[in-house]
């Protein structure tokens, strides 16, 4: 038997053959859903699964929480899975078991950020950072300890609304010396800088495309043309969803009926096709066999 490829090399093998768009699912339901839909690798938003459990996101979710929703989602979706590991739940060593703890769920990549604990939104002001040189220490710590070499570590800086877009670019250059493998450089504002960050810090890159914040909606064809490899939607699908079930409870109170937004709804056939379940026949657990 030929051993399974890695996750992280299939999310290697699939930016080489041009960008990636990588939706955020909040739970396993929606990444089977992202699967359903044709997308080659889903995302874990801490900022997302801290807010499924009722939290801002201020780094309130822990390791093992994010442990157990990569395993989840992971095995839900066989897709290849990238994780937001906030700034790695500490100083360098258990930066070091993050990596570890991670990959072992089955994640093919995680993206750690140089912001000071407890962290901040990417897209909200007020943040502080941690110094340039201490990030290094971390991602060389991390990029040393995965388990395996397709493991993608991505480099996340924060300094564009903090200390500017030149220290921007000189944390992510510096990043990438000390063993990431991609940067991701939050927060920024336009086409334009996008397309001078590419070229200042030129290797493989991340943008988020998320609702609401300071980066303006742009096509992910668009991001590939200035040079990026991977597209991330964190929030997209959990906001979709959540006006979804505001409306549906604002008519449900009003009415005393779902029947306004009933055509909107997942039908049953729809939710069991989605789970690959047919009543009356045994269910195919989805994930890897158990050894």
């Amino acid at each position: 038997m030929t051993a399974p490829v890695h996750p992280g090399r299939k999310l290697r093998d699939a930016w080489a053959r041009g960008v990636v768009m990588v939706p955020g699912a909040f739970n396993a339901l929606v990444a089977r859903a992202v699967r359903q839909a044709g997308f080659e690798a889903c995302y874990i938003s801490g900022g997302a699964t801290a807010n499924v459990s009722g939290y801002p996101d201020i780094g309130l979710i822990t390791l093992t929480e994010m442990a157990r929703t990569i395993r989840e989602i992971s095995d839900a979706s066989g897709l290849p899975v990238i994780a937001d590991a906030d700034t790695g739940y500490g100083e360098v060593e258990c930066a070091v078991r993050t990596v570890v703890e991670y990959e072992r769920a089955g994640a093919a990549a995680l993206h750690v950020e140089d912001q000071v604990f407890p962290k901040r939104c990417g897209h909200l002001d007020g943040k502080d950072l941690v110094p340039a040189a201490a990030m290094a220490e971390k991602v060389r710590a991390m990029a040393t300890h995965r388990l395996s070499r397709d493991f993608v570590i991505i480099a996340r800086t924060d300094a564009r609304h903090v200390t500017g877009f030149e220290d921007a670019v000189m944390r992510a250059n510096l990043y990438r010396e000390a063993g990431a493998d991609m940067i991701f450089p939050e927060g920024l504002q336009s086409e334009q800088e996008f397309a001078d960050f590419a070229k200042a810090s030129p290797g493989p890159l991340l943008a988020n495309m998320t609702e609401f914040g300071k980066t303006p909606d742009i096509p992910a064809d668009r991001f590939g043309e200035l040079g990026y490899h991977v597209v991330i939607y964190p929030l997209s699908m959990m906001r979709a969803a959540m006006g979804e079930v505001a409306r549906g409870l604002a008519a449900l109170r009003r009415d005393g009926s779902v029947r306004e937004v009933l055509p909107r709804m997942q039908t049953r056939k729809e939710l069991y096709a989605l789970l690959g379940y047919e009543p009356g026949r045994q269910w195919d657990y989805p994930g890897p066999p158990v050894s």
